[in-house]
């Protein structure tokens, strides 16, 4: 019997790593973030160059339009009352200022902006070459401490060649908060977009897998037993999953009643040689008789043993059967107790209800042979427990497995802890004077370990023997 722990419907933390949902998720989640990173960089590159632009061109437009607004008299003298448009240029150490200055002989006097309150100094010609326009641009430090963007043109006022030095003085610290407040705004849309995205993204990957969960449901109702089938109508790409699972749980149910048949008609081909060889032996008497019956009846137990270990084989791997485990028990122990009105039998049952995984028959003729072992050993009392237990899966296991103990414990003689393991062979027995075949204790250690459960001998604190069983139960 497979021994695999029950799958449990919420994934563990540990096995997030593993699960479909877990990967496609976390995947489209790495690729919104680097997407919506992608974008915000786009975009707030695109916009910086656009904002830089626009600045350029503004300083360039209102240095054209200092220009015009600006002339020389006949003294030399620099004349004019330009105007902007723009009341920054009017607002002190603003950031925005323009001046004009003579740049040839013939020319003297200066014009600045109101929000000039200082000089701010140009670099030499050799620093920053004018261009073929005559004209150049620099960065300088303004009144303020602020970043300044200076656009600056040599222009030539009148016939007599005389010259003046325009400039015009963008605040570049304004246009950098600017783009940062633009950034961070950005930033702010693109989160709540991306988190909601994230969020849709998710709850749509695990809508599209909800199909997976229920034929994982559908599985642990035929595992436990509850369905024969995997029914209902799936998906597409699930249904030929579905098929052929069934077709699989057919196939093994097939093999079940296959092996049955199989056993049951051996059993019957056995029985009449067996029981004739039984018969003649004692019609013949003498020590030859006695020899031949002995021979016939320990090879009808011995079939027997076998066939029982071949009836639970041939369930190996296939749907898992479903025994409550607590009726079981009272009703043998009631039968017990009629049987050895001697006994004091005494029976500890849990509150919740627990599920054998596994058939009738195998536990009853596991129980059968216990109780009759210790019924057969006590002096007065046999005392038998049952109780669930949860164990942690260990490595190569996935979650816990579910498990139940049968406690078995008498106030007889005991076995040595140096006996223990002998015990369990096969026709193995300690005392001769005591009837039965030494075959009860070894075919519960066939059963036990076909359903891959534990069994364990130990000194009861009644003075006697202990025998606990553990095998696993449905949830």
């Amino acid at each position: 019997m497979p021994t695999k722990p029950a799958v449990s419907n919420t994934p563990s933390l540990r096995s997030w790593p593993r699960s479909v949902a877990f990967r496609v998720i976390a995947f489209s989640t790495v690729w919104a973030i680097l997407t919506l990173v992608v974008i915000f960089t786009l975009i707030t590159t695109l916009y910086r160059q656009a904002s830089e632009r626009g600045f350029d061109s503004l300083l360039s437009a209102h240095l054209f339009n200092l220009i015009g607004s600006v002339g020389v008299s006949e003294s030399g003298q620099l004349t004019g009352a330009p105007d902007l448009g723009d009341l920054r240029f009017s607002e002190p150490n603003s950031g925005w200022y323009w001046s004009v200055e003579p740049a040839s002989e013939g020319v003297h006097g200066d014009l600045h902006s109101s929000s000039m309150t200082k000089a701010i100094p140009s670099p030499s010609v050799a620093e920053v070459p004018f261009n073929a326009s005559f004209q150049r641009s620099y960065s300088a430090d303004g009144i303020e401490g602020e970043q300044l963007e200076v656009f600056e043109s040599e222009f030539v006022l009148d016939a007599k060649n005389r010259a003046a030095r325009f400039r015009v003085m963008g605040n570049q610290t304004e246009l950098e908060q600017e783009i940062a407040t633009f950034q961070r705004r950005l930033l702010t849309y693109l989160s709540l977009f991306g988190v909601g995205m994230i969020a849709i993204n998710a709850i749509a990957i695990l809508l599209g897998l909800q199909p997976l969960r229920r034929v994982r449901n559908a599985l642990a109702m035929v595992r436990e037993g509850t369905a024969q089938r995997l029914d209902g109508r799936f998906p597409a790409e699930i249904e030929p999953l579905a098929n052929e699972t069934n077709a699989l749980i057919e196939n093994n149910r097939r093999i079940v009643e296959r092996s049955r048949t199989q056993v049951g008609n051996l059993a019957h081909s056995l029985k009449t040689p067996l029981a004739v060889l039984l018969n003649e032996g004692r019609a013949l008497g003498g020590a030859k008789g006695q020899l031949i019956a002995e021979q016939a009846a320990s090879m009808q137990k011995q079939v027997d043993h076998y066939l029982q270990r071949a009836r639970v084989a041939a369930q190996r791997d296939s749907v898992v059967y479903r025994t409550p485990v607590a009726p079981l028990v009272q009703r043998m122990v009631r039968v017990l107790q009629k049987l050895n009105p001697q006994t004091a039998l005494s029976l500890s049952l849990p509150a919740t209800d627990i599920v054998f995984a596994g058939e009738r028959e195998d536990l009853e003729e596991l129980l059968g042979n216990l109780l009759d072992n210790a019924t057969k050993w006590a002096r007065s009392a046999v005392a038998v427990s049952v109780k669930p237990i949860s164990s942690k899966g260990g490595a190569g296991t996935e979650g816990a497995a579910n498990l139940f103990e049968i406690s078995i414990e008498d106030d007889g003689p005991g076995i040595p802890d140096d006996k223990a393991r002998e015990v369990l062979q096969r026709g193995r027995r300690l005392d001769e004077t005591k009837p039965g075949s030494g075959l009860g204790l070894a075919i519960v250690a066939d059963l036990v370990n076909e359903y891959g459960g534990s069994l364990a001998l130990e000194r009861s604190v009644m003075g006697g023997l202990k025998a606990m069983v553990r095998l696993r139960s449905l949830q």
